[in-house]
């Protein structure tokens, strides 16, 4: 395992046009994992557009990994449905946090340090920024789910004890 590049929290805020699993509706919850780490919301009942805001914490350690979600229906006498899946590489916040502490960003304000577009490296929806928020950098998601009809996830990622560049 290698160093700890400290605290990750994840903030699953919203979902949109989630797919029916039940007979009119859905019972979403999400769950994160990072590695080895893994948390999930709380389930929201009958709701295609649920609301969460819950906050997740994991400890992102090098090599720098994959924010993996998953999506799924809450059933009472069977197992659960998926209702999707999305990914989103950490590199990218893991970078900005180093150029960040690199150029001595402020630890007041905002200021922007990367855009972040769709690729095979995301399931993004649309281009995402990463700034520096008060000393603390901070990254916004949509991201689309996959392999299923329809859906949407926004995140809000904030990493804190930015990490120090790598040794060499």
């Amino acid at each position: 395992m290698g160093d700890q590049l400290g605290l990750l929290k994840v903030t699953v805020v919203q979902g949109k046009r989630l797919v029916i699993r039940d007979f009119k509706s859905s019972d979403p919850y999400v769950v994160v994992k990072l590695g080895n780490q893994m948390a999930k919301t709380k389930v929201i009942n009958s709701c295609l557009n649920p609301v969460w805001n819950e906050e997740l914490s994991f400890y992102p350690t090098e090599p720098v990994g994959v924010l993996n979600l998953e999506v799924f229906d809450k059933d009472f006498l069977k197992t659960d449905d998926k209702m999707g899946h999305a990914h989103l590489s950490l590199q990218p916040i893991v970078s900005a946090a180093r150029l960040g502490q690199i150029l001595q960003v402020s630890s007041s304000g905002e200021t922007t340090l990367r855009k972040v577009v769709p690729d095979s490296d995301n399931c993004l929806v649309r281009e995402s920024t990463i700034n520096c928020v008060d000393g603390e950098v901070v990254q916004g998601v949509w991201l689309r789910l996959c392999d299923v009809e329809s859906g949407e996830i926004e995140l809000k990622i904030k990493l804190s004890g930015a990490p120090v560049a790598p040794s060499r």
